[in-house]
């Protein structure tokens, strides 16, 4: 402690711990809190568990929010995003030329950027979640259990979200309106690469907060070590929302042992281009799916091509699409087999490349791209471009995936464009939501049984008998 202390005194921290923990000293710089760490610092935030119970105390009082209210506190959130526009860009710049002097990856730089546009989209966006806002204690099912016993499913906020995110601010108004819609607390992690527009954007969402709830209801959480520290915190927080890159997403889901996660870890996409389909909407659909956003995780990734369409003027034209638009195209082992001089190969034929980059690779027909599908996608979303009703129904009805379209761009996988407001992700997985989840994917049910004076005991000795009449729920909030 003597020793600790004089370093202290130049400007030296100092953990002291047990030498004989395992990995002690790799565990300290990983920045794991094992033994009592020195530091003249001082605390700025509070600590992470008081951080999630002070969220966990703003979702009760959201709950007892009315519809309108909790209406007037999102549509003050898309206000504010208007309103403070200048003010919000001017700390995205400050983040864009940080990244870029620290040789953020391009991709991830236009994942970074806002605008006047996407502000005004986002709070369009909002505006839509407000217009939502009925959805607690909703009736789900409805049953008569016997006479004078009524049994009622209702719907009900999640509890606590924990949301981490890379990269992407504009996430953040989408994912706070979310949360404040369907009655959940809140606490986000942000990229330190988007650090000052995290900062200023969870700022003017608290502050659309008040005075109907308290501003710790949606708080910002500043470290990695914290997260690290909010997911052992099972008791208070019920779901945690992982979005950004597949390393991120799976070191989530290996840390986060008692909390539930959901995500998706890959936006690996497809579209496959049928012998039967609109070759020049093709060429549009491809365009769109893999140019208009490439860092997006809904953009296409590897195109499926017949093998009757190879050697045609209109493979050159997907070529020259492609050269066009700067893609860097690589070819899959079958399309490298037929062409004498192809593209380079693909590495592998289940990469996100989330730029200006793309596979191609041939199949024989429907079930040929289903099978390649179904092996090597990420179950994001995948599309079939044919005049074919048969063929599009095979693609259907068999590609295993959280989206499937038909004759659409891949970019059409999100919550705005499916008229859900926005999302606070999108899910791979196949337990509670699927695809693009929005504010109905945020919320689970509760039982409600009314009675006057029932017990079981009346049942099982025969008194009593149920009835169970299923009665048609009513679309009205109890809350």
């Amino acid at each position: 402690v003597k020793c600790a202390t004089w370093a202290l005194d130049h400007n030296v921290g100092v953990v002291i711990s047990n030498g004989q923990i395992d990995k002690g000293i790799l565990n300290i710089i990983d920045g794991k809190k094992v033994g009592t760490f020195f530091t003249n610092t001082p605390t700025q935030t509070l600590p992470v568990d008081v951080q999630a119970l002070k969220a966990r105390d703003g979702s009760r009082l959201l709950q007892k929010l009315t519809t309108e209210q909790r209406k007037i506190i999102i549509n003050k959130m898309a206000s504010n995003l208007v309103e403070y526009s200048k003010d919000i860009l001017q700390a995205n710049k400050h983040d864009l030329e940080e990244a870029t002097k620290e040789g953020l990856k391009t991709s991830l730089l236009g994942r970074l950027g806002l605008s006047e546009k996407k502000l005004k989209t986002l709070s369009i966006g909002l505006q839509q979640i407000a217009e939502k806002t009925n959805v607690l204690g909703q009736i789900v099912r409805q049953t008569r259990l016997a006479d004078g016993l009524m049994l009622k499913q209702i719907t009900a906020p999640i509890g606590v979200l924990l949301v981490i995110f890379e990269s992407r601010p504009d996430s953040l108004p989408q994912i706070a309106a979310l949360s404040i819609c369907s009655g959940n607390g809140l606490l986000l992690k942000g990229g330190s690469e988007a650090k000052y527009s995290n900062e200023i954007l969870t700022k003017l969402m608290q502050d659309a907060l008040e005075p109907f709830v308290p501003r710790d209801t949606i708080a910002l959480i500043s470290t990695r070590e914290q997260v690290a520290d909010l997911l052992q915190l099972g008791k208070y927080i019920d779901l945690v929302i992982p979005r950004g890159s597949n390393e991120l997403v799976r070191t989530v889901q290996k840390q986060s042992v008692q909390i539930p996660v959901l995500g998706h870890a890959e936006g690996i996409c497809h579209v496959f281009i049928d012998k039967d389909a609109d070759l020049d909407m093709a060429l549009r659909i491809v365009r769109d799916s893999k140019c208009d956003y490439p860092s997006a995780c809904n953009a296409m990734e590897t195109l499926l091509v017949h093998k009757d369409l190879i050697r045609t003027s209109f493979f050159e034209s997907l070529i020259d699409l492609f050269r066009a638009e700067k893609v860097k195209v690589y070819s899959g082992p079958r399309l490298s087999a037929l062409l004498a001089f192809p593209p380079p190969p693909a590495n592998s034929l289940r990469i996100e490349y989330g730029d200006l980059q793309c596979c191609i690779e041939v199949v024989d027909d429907v079930n040929d791209a289903i099978e390649h599908i179904n092996k090597f996608s990420s179950n994001h979303t995948d599309s079939i471009v044919t005049e074919n009703k048969y063929t599009a129904n095979e693609f259907i009805t068999n590609i295993d995936s959280a989206c499937v379209f038909h004759n659409v761009s891949t970019r059409f996988s999100d919550g705005y464009r499916f008229g859900l407001g926005a999302e606070v992700g999108i899910s791979t997985g196949r337990i509670h939501a699927r695809g693009p989840v929005g504010v109905e994917g945020l919320l689970t049910t509760k039982w409600i049984v009314q009675g006057n004076g029932d017990v079981a005991a009346d049942f099982t000795e025969g008194r009593r008998r149920f009835i169970h009449e299923s009665i048609n729920p009513r679309q009205s909030n109890v809350s």
